[in-house]
């Protein structure tokens, strides 16, 4: 393993994040996060927008509201 650079790390960090990455890859951020504070500040920032949207998209719409966008939709289509 080398490490990789804020540049890589930086470019690659959302991948990263979401664990998309092939295992060297993942390894040598992880190895540069852990060595440089500037880009680990910003893996953790990542970390917790990642975080706060994955929550969001567990909620649902109330189901009147949804019944209302269907509604919308619906009357916007036949026009």
């Amino acid at each position: 393993m080398t490490d990789c650079g804020c540049e890589k790390a930086k470019a690659d960090l959302e991948e990263y994040l979401h664990q998309e990455l092939s295992r060297e890859e993942y390894s040598d951020i992880a190895e540069h996060l852990a060595h440089c504070a500037d880009c680990s500040d910003e893996a953790h920032v990542g970390r917790v927008l990642t975080d706060a949207v994955r929550r969001a998209c567990r909620d649902t719409a109330p189901e009147a509201l949804r019944v209302q966008v269907i509604t919308q939709l619906r009357v916007t289509i036949a026009h």
